[in-house]
Protein backbone atom coordinates (compact mmCIF):
# COMPACT_ATOMS: atom_id res chain seq x y z
CA UNK A 1 0.00 0.00 0.00
CA UNK A 2 1.22 3.43 -0.82
CA UNK A 3 0.78 6.48 1.33
CA UNK A 4 -1.83 7.91 -1.06
CA UNK A 5 -4.21 5.02 -0.45
CA UNK A 6 -3.91 5.29 3.33
CA UNK A 7 -4.98 8.91 3.21
CA UNK A 8 -8.21 8.00 1.40
CA UNK A 9 -9.14 5.42 4.03
CA UNK A 10 -8.60 7.64 7.08
CA UNK A 11 -11.45 9.78 8.40
CA UNK A 12 -10.83 13.27 9.69
CA UNK A 13 -13.42 14.62 12.11
CA UNK A 14 -13.53 18.39 11.90
CA UNK A 15 -16.13 19.04 14.55
CA UNK A 16 -17.78 16.65 16.91
CA UNK A 17 -20.98 17.62 18.62
CA UNK A 18 -20.72 17.71 22.36
CA UNK A 19 -23.18 15.55 24.20
CA UNK A 20 -25.86 17.58 25.90
CA UNK A 21 -27.81 16.51 28.91
CA UNK A 22 -31.12 15.10 27.84
CA UNK A 23 -34.15 16.36 29.68
CA UNK A 24 -36.97 13.91 30.09
CA UNK A 25 -40.22 14.63 31.79
CA UNK A 26 -41.71 11.20 32.27
CA UNK A 27 -40.92 8.56 34.86
CA UNK A 28 -40.85 5.84 32.18
CA UNK A 29 -38.04 7.59 30.27
CA UNK A 30 -36.02 8.05 33.47
CA UNK A 31 -36.38 4.38 34.39
CA UNK A 32 -35.38 3.32 30.85
CA UNK A 33 -32.23 5.48 31.09
CA UNK A 34 -31.36 3.88 34.44
CA UNK A 35 -31.75 0.38 32.93
CA UNK A 36 -29.49 1.38 30.03
CA UNK A 37 -26.83 2.42 32.53
CA UNK A 38 -26.91 6.13 31.81
CA UNK A 39 -26.05 8.65 34.49
CA UNK A 40 -29.34 10.04 35.75
CA UNK A 41 -29.70 13.21 37.79
CA UNK A 42 -33.06 14.35 39.04
CA UNK A 43 -33.54 18.04 39.69
CA UNK A 44 -36.86 19.69 40.28
CA UNK A 45 -37.37 23.36 39.57
CA UNK A 46 -38.70 25.23 42.56
CA UNK A 47 -40.38 27.99 40.57
CA UNK A 48 -40.98 26.05 37.38
CA UNK A 49 -43.64 27.53 35.13
CA UNK A 50 -43.96 30.78 37.05
CA UNK A 51 -42.77 34.22 36.20
CA UNK A 52 -40.56 35.27 39.07
CA UNK A 53 -40.83 38.94 38.14
CA UNK A 54 -44.53 38.87 39.00
CA UNK A 55 -44.68 36.45 41.88
CA UNK A 56 -47.05 37.20 44.72
CA UNK A 57 -44.38 37.41 47.39
CA UNK A 58 -42.77 40.46 45.75
CA UNK A 59 -46.04 42.35 45.79
CA UNK A 60 -46.57 41.42 49.42
CA UNK A 61 -43.11 42.70 50.33
CA UNK A 62 -43.71 45.98 48.51
CA UNK A 63 -47.10 46.41 50.14
CA UNK A 64 -45.56 45.77 53.55
CA UNK A 65 -42.89 48.40 52.89
CA UNK A 66 -45.57 50.85 51.83
CA UNK A 67 -47.49 50.27 55.05
CA UNK A 68 -44.35 50.75 57.13
CA UNK A 69 -43.53 54.11 55.55
CA UNK A 70 -47.07 55.49 55.94
CA UNK A 71 -46.63 58.22 53.37
CA UNK A 72 -49.76 60.36 53.40
CA UNK A 73 -51.42 60.94 50.03
CA UNK A 74 -51.19 64.48 48.66
CA UNK A 75 -53.87 66.76 50.11
CA UNK A 76 -57.00 67.35 48.08
CA UNK A 77 -58.21 70.81 47.27
CA UNK A 78 -59.83 72.55 50.25
CA UNK A 79 -63.58 73.02 50.56
CA UNK A 80 -63.21 76.81 50.61
CA UNK A 81 -61.53 76.76 47.19
CA UNK A 82 -64.25 74.52 45.75
CA UNK A 83 -67.01 76.78 47.12
CA UNK A 84 -65.24 79.88 45.78
CA UNK A 85 -65.00 78.36 42.30
CA UNK A 86 -68.67 77.39 42.36
CA UNK A 87 -69.88 80.80 43.60
CA UNK A 88 -67.74 82.75 41.11
CA UNK A 89 -68.89 80.52 38.23
CA UNK A 90 -72.55 80.97 39.15
CA UNK A 91 -72.09 84.74 39.61
CA UNK A 92 -70.77 84.96 36.04
CA UNK A 93 -73.72 82.86 34.81
CA UNK A 94 -71.50 80.01 33.55
CA UNK A 95 -72.24 76.30 33.62
CA UNK A 96 -69.52 73.80 34.45
CA UNK A 97 -69.40 72.94 30.75
CA UNK A 98 -68.95 76.60 29.76
CA UNK A 99 -66.19 77.11 32.32
CA UNK A 100 -64.47 73.91 31.17
CA UNK A 101 -64.49 75.13 27.56
CA UNK A 102 -63.06 78.52 28.56
CA UNK A 103 -60.08 76.96 30.37
CA UNK A 104 -59.79 74.02 27.95
CA UNK A 105 -60.52 71.33 30.55
CA UNK A 106 -63.22 68.65 30.74
CA UNK A 107 -66.45 69.23 32.63
CA UNK A 108 -65.67 66.50 35.15
CA UNK A 109 -62.44 68.34 36.10
CA UNK A 110 -64.49 71.42 36.98
CA UNK A 111 -66.90 69.24 38.95
CA UNK A 112 -64.03 67.60 40.86
CA UNK A 113 -62.58 71.01 41.78
CA UNK A 114 -65.94 72.33 42.96
CA UNK A 115 -66.63 69.20 45.03
CA UNK A 116 -63.05 69.17 46.46
CA UNK A 117 -62.40 65.64 45.15
CA UNK A 118 -59.12 66.24 43.37
CA UNK A 119 -55.49 67.01 44.04
CA UNK A 120 -54.89 70.64 43.02
CA UNK A 121 -53.03 71.33 39.79
CA UNK A 122 -51.40 74.76 39.80
CA UNK A 123 -51.91 75.26 36.05
CA UNK A 124 -55.64 74.53 36.27
CA UNK A 125 -55.97 76.83 39.30
CA UNK A 126 -54.17 79.62 37.41
CA UNK A 127 -56.60 79.24 34.46
CA UNK A 128 -59.57 79.28 36.82
CA UNK A 129 -58.25 82.41 38.56
CA UNK A 130 -57.84 84.17 35.23
CA UNK A 131 -61.32 83.28 33.90
CA UNK A 132 -63.26 83.72 37.16
CA UNK A 133 -61.31 86.78 38.34
CA UNK A 134 -60.86 85.53 41.93
CA UNK A 135 -57.95 84.29 44.04
CA UNK A 136 -57.85 80.52 44.52
CA UNK A 137 -54.33 80.15 45.95
CA UNK A 138 -52.58 81.59 48.97
CA UNK A 139 -54.33 84.02 51.33
CA UNK A 140 -57.70 85.68 50.74
CA UNK A 141 -59.23 82.83 48.73
CA UNK A 142 -62.37 83.99 46.93
CA UNK A 143 -61.47 87.67 46.83
CA UNK A 144 -61.25 89.51 43.49
CA UNK A 145 -58.03 88.78 41.65
CA UNK A 146 -55.99 91.86 40.76
CA UNK A 147 -53.05 91.16 38.50
CA UNK A 148 -50.14 93.52 39.10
Amino acid sequence: MSTGEAEWDSVTVIRKRAEHAKVTKGDAAINAARRAGAVVGIERKVAGGTNKAHSGTDHQKIAKLDRENDVAPPPKISLSVGKAIQQARQAKGLTQKDLGQKINEKTNIINDYEMSRTIPNQQVLAKLERVLGIKLRGKNIGEPFHSK
